[in-house]
């Protein structure tokens, strides 16, 4: 049956049905090739078949998600310099590539070039866009269009209504992607190059983690082959966090980016201690790098005796001083403690070949290769440049006072020295109760022996709660490729937090890097935000406040109770509304709370644990609510909040982060007075 002309919504909705069948098809011809063929071995076949099995996940048709999501009528054809199209080409912008059987495409990549103007074009600068067009969708079908004619000097400019219901519509289950709803801004980034480092300053509801996210999507787009090799890497302050954004990448078809906390990426040893503020901000020093290493070199120690090495009837001797020149060389050439470890015995061979050469003999590589094992060489090497663990290195910088002072001279005062130093010496290594900014200590000193891989890209987010120590921990991790920072100021909540984004970006290794603020909040609503910014003062002066450009101002109360009955009873009522619902409380406060909702027969869920339609609330200790999202969230004493962060800077740093994961509403309930900050 033909499709009446003058139905334009009917039109779209039979665009989408056939595109959903040219996506079946691509990804039946992915399913159907057959590799017998064309594989050597079983090695290539296996490599083979895992692609064809993450291109079939890449391909898959998402019943709830939009395949497009917008429409752009080109004035003239884009790049008309590659015959890219006819004049007046039609293109609708999705999350991935779909064409027909033909090869003609019907949805295109939103990171493709063509698409750009989705995110860019305005009436100032329309971009030779004649028609933007958005899609409602009600559960994966289209129910509603709206039109933008940029180029029609008559239509005035406005706001979006479904822009506006897409950014605010409720959200059940993990983070969702923001394909559909990037801002100008926001575009710039995410497509920014691969070979700069980008900062991202954003507060809270900025979408500074989706950017992130994305912008890791389109540099697979646009330098696919490349970060195929090298690798990419995102990293989160925490499990629940990586859980609630796990999702995102592959919905966008990317299914090979890693995932990891700094503290998976320093897992040397099993954690199981921690230290009090003191020792961890001094431990978290950079100045501890310069400590390790004057430790680490202290094991080399200049020649007193010849090398004497003896081929069948010949004796080779090379003296002390030569040795001496070769040892101090390598030092001067400030390579790996293991590299020049390793080298060390090939230099030695190396002057004994010159003496065999000077004799007469004509020795090739396989003669110095066996010099270099020769036992009195490897009795020399292990006197003079000895193998060192990374983790008895730290274990004896800990444990021994004599040991620490002398290596944190004009470093590390005393009172630095003894907030450091164990009370109780570890026997070994497997004995020792270590915490997890001594697991850095740790991977900074296998990094001073042996070079950490780096990958071509790295993404931090929550990068504010890093240390120095760990800073330079992640930018190990990406030294010949880039990094996206993502982070806030006003949220950190480590006594060690983040002072100033240069200052970090030199500590990982990436001076130079640009800096972005987002200011514009799409997520937090008016009320919410302009009440949590009254902390600002407080814990980031000189921040930029965050300007909701939300239209719905959202529900907001503060609510004086008398008791947990009374902060069960908003949860309810925030349950009344669509969408999920977050309780957060002082990490203290966490198990009476728990106790009355179960008391009150409402499930709940802890964080990371995925809501579904039937259990919305999420319990959440504010320890672990940076990051996370609900639609509403009632805040139990603040003043609880506060108190529970060794000092009063971090406690309001922390209340600010609670404050605002609300996107829809917040209840802030409380029995004791209000922290005088908020009034």
């Amino acid at each position: 049956m033909s499709t009446p002309v003058d139905d334009p919504l009917a039109r779209e909705r039979s665009h989408l049905s056939s595109s959903r069948s040219a996506l079946r098809a691509m990804r039946e011809d992915v399913e159907a090739l057959d590799i017998s063929d064309v594989t050597a071995n079983w090695v290539n076949a296996e490599v083979l078949a895992r692609q064809i099995e993450e291109r079939i996940k890449a391909l898959a048709d998402l019943s709830d998600t939009p395949l497009f999501f917008g429409r752009l009528d080109y004035l003239h054809a884009p790049g008309a310099e590659t015959a890219e199209g006819a004049e007046g080409e039609r293109f609708y912008i999705g999350r991935r590539h779909v064409h027909d059987h033909d090869g003609d495409p019907m949805v295109i990549d939103w990171r493709a070039p063509v698409s750009q103007p989705f995110y860019r074009a305005s009436k100032k600068d329309p971009m030779d866009i004649a028609l933007r067009r958005r899609f409602g969708y009600t559960r994966g079908d289209i129910t509603a269009y709206e039109d933008e004619h940029l180029s029609d000097p008559a239509e005035a400019a406005r706001t979006s209504k479904l822009l506006q219901q897409e950014i605010e519509r409720p959200r059940v289950g993990p983070m969702r992607d923001i394909v559909a709803t990037i801002q100008p801004e926001q575009d710039e980034i995410v497509r920014s190059g691969l070979s700069g480092t980008v900062c991202v300053q954003g507060g809270p509801g900025t979408g500074k983690t989706a950017v992130g996210l994305h912008r890791v999507a389109y540099l697979l787009y646009a330098h696919r082959e490349r970060l195929a090799r090298t690798g990419t890497l995102v990293i989160g302050p925490n499990r629940s966090f990586l859980h609630y954004i796990e999702q995102v990448l592959p919905a966008l078809g990317e299914l090979t980016v890693q995932q990891a906390t700094v503290d998976d990426l320093v897992r040397h040893v099993e954690i199981r201690g921690t230290d009090d503020a003191t020792a961890a901000i001094v431990k978290g020093d950079a100045r501890l790098a310069r400590v390790l290493r004057r430790a680490l070199y202290s094991h080399v120690t200049m020649p007193t005796e010849p090398v004497v090495v003896v081929r069948g009837s010949r004796r080779w001797r090379v003296p002390a001083y030569e040795l001496e020149d070769i040892v101090r060389e390598l030092l001067d050439r400030d390579i790996r403690y293991g590299a020049a470890r390793e080298a060390l015995p090939q230099r030695i061979a190396h002057a004994v070949l010159v003496q065999m050469e000077r004799s007469g003999e004509a020795p090739d590589d396989r003669v110095q290769d066996a010099v270099a094992r020769n036992s009195a060489v490897k009795a020399a090497v292990k006197a003079v440049w000895p193998a060192v663990d990374p983790a008895k290195l730290v274990l004896r910088l800990l444990s021994d006072a004599e040991f620490l002072a002398v290596h944190a001279e004009g470093i590390l005062d005393e009172d630095e020295r003894k907030a450091i130093l164990w009370a109780k010496p570890a026997r070994s290594v497997k004995a020792a109760k270590w915490s997890t900014a001594d697991a850095v200590l740790i991977d900074e000193a296998t990094d001073l022996i042996q070079r950490t891989h780096s990958l071509g890209h790295v993404v931090i987010d929550e990068a504010q709660d890093l240390s120095p120590m760990q800073y330079r921990a992640v930018g190990r991790r990406c030294t010949t490729g880039s990094a996206t920072v993502l982070g806030d100021l006003a949220q950190g909540t480590t006594p060690w937090a983040t002072r100033s984004w240069q200052e970090a970006l030199t500590h990982l290794g990436k001076p130079d890097a640009l800096v972005e603020e987002l200011t514009a909040g799409f997520r937090v609503p008016t009320d919410v935000i302009t009440y949590a910014s009254r902390l600002l003062p407080h814990i980031a002066p000189g921040l930029t406040p965050v300007a909701s450009i939300r239209e719905n101002p959202g529900h907001f109360e503060v609510r004086p109770v008398s008791g947990t009955k009374d902060v069960v009873e908003a949860c309810r009522e925030s349950l009344r509304h669509e969408g999920s619902t977050g309780l957060i409380a002082a990490d203290a406060r966490v198990p009476e709370l728990a106790g009355a909702l179960t008391e009150a027969g409402i499930p709940y869920l802890g964080p990371g644990e995925e809501t579904t339609q039937d259990t919305r609330l999420t319990l959440v200790p504010a320890s672990l609510a940076k990051g996370l999202e609900y639609d509403y969230v009632v805040l139990d004493e603040p003043q609880a909040v506060v108190d529970g962060e060794p000092d009063e800077r971090t406690g309001l740093r922390r209340l600010y982060v609670a404050l605002t994961r609300a996107v829809s509403g917040l209840t802030v309930t409380h029995t004791a007075p209000l922290p005088p900050q908020l009034t």
